[in-house]
């Protein structure tokens, strides 16, 4: 038995993938035999200028004991947890401050080419190879986010899976009138593109979206202004029991994000043999969807992924294969390697 600490940067009143996947870890780590606690310090990113304080917060704590009983490792997580101080740290790196990376100077970030932001840019990226590189082992939750640290931070990461929260509950069901959107409202995630999908796809298809985020609003304009508002369903934050219940039911799981790092989706999907629609650009759907076997992998445009709904809508066999094949790959996936390579480093 080790004693070991998870780090985690909490964003106050979020609950995502990167929440669920610590407490998971943590529960994990507890099942497995080890004594394992969850350390949470609050997170803001914006103004810019309170990043690097929240970053030092950070280095400030020393978690090498605690009540007198020593550590014997920590896992870092998401930016900026890897800057804690630990003789035996180890990261499992969910994401970096991408808004830092790779999606600066897009839509999806804040930072331009502003002197002001291309320097705090720089510090950001600067640092996390210092603190990156002071782990003992480096791991990511997926391939992509590995691709992503060794291009900016030239460290060497290896992709480490594991089973969505849900995996031992998740089943198959009637493929039905819908297909299942899940995820957090915002711009990154490009739910408008699964709206204007639905509406390049005439008849009875619904698209039923689980999620809340700051681009509620303007999801909801969206379908209004396209003339399919009758045809989705806004559902907001889900329970577990509701979720089951709508992955079950679907006809299919579109899950369309820009550079996704991982992603529970597409397993969650996959473990309920439902067929994934995504698109080529969304990063780590695609480390597990292969088109035309377990899903559709389509360019970002939104006749494309409707073509893509429209095709399993008329052959829910081909849906059901789909499903089939993805289920397959998913129930390769386990904690016990997980937690072997990290509590082992």
């Amino acid at each position: 038995m080790k004693t070991v600490l998870v780090c985690e940067a909490q964003v106050p009143f979020v609950h995502g993938g990167a929440e669920y996947h610590v407490r998971e870890l943590v529960a994990q780590l507890r099942a497995h035999g080890h004594l394992a606690e969850l350390v949470s310090v609050p997170f803001k990113w914006y103004p810019k200028e309170e990043i690097l304080a929240h970053a030092a917060a950070w280095r400030l704590l020393d978690l090498s004991e605690s009540n007198g009983r020593p550590i014997d490792v920590v896992i870092a997580t998401k930016f900026p947890t890897y800057f804690v101080r630990h003789p035996h740290k180890v990261a499992w790196l969910i994401h970096q401050h991408r808004a830092a990376y790779e999606l600066a100077g897009t839509i999806f970030s804040d930072f331009s080419h502003t002197e002001s932001d291309v320097a705090l840019r720089a510090r950001i990226i600067a640092l996390d190879t210092e603190m990156l590189g002071e782990c003992r082992r480096l791991y990511t939750n997926a391939q992509n986010t590995a691709d992503r640290a060794l291009r900016f931070n030239g460290v060497a990461a290896e992709g480490l899976y594991h089973p969505p929260r849900l995996a031992d509950r998740l089943a198959s069901g009637p493929y039905g009138d819908y297909v299942l959107s899940v995820g957090r409202l915002e711009s990154v995630k490009r739910v408008d593109l699964a709206i204007r999908a639905l509406a390049c796809v005439p008849g009875r298809l619904r698209l039923k979206v689980a999620g809340t985020g700051t681009q509620a609003h303007t999801f909801q304009a969206l379908a209004e202004s396209l003339g399919v508002a009758d045809r989705v369903d806004f559902l907001g934050s889900v329970d577990d029991d509701a979720l089951l219940a709508l992955y079950s039911g679907a006809l299919a799981v579109i899950f369309p994000p820009f550079d996704e790092d991982f992603g529970y989706v597409t397993l969650e999907a996959f473990l309920s043999r439902k067929a994934v629609i995504t698109t080529v650009d969304a990063g780590g759907p695609n480390e597990f969807v292969v088109d035309g076997v377990n899903g559709c992998s389509c360019v970002p445009d939104p006749a494309a992924l409707g073509q893509a709904m429209a095709t399993l809508d008329a052959d829910r066999r081909l849906a059901a294969a789909y499903g089939d094949a993805g289920y397959a790959r998913a129930r390769e996936i386990t904690w016990t390697g997980v937690i072997e390579r990290l509590v082992g480093a």
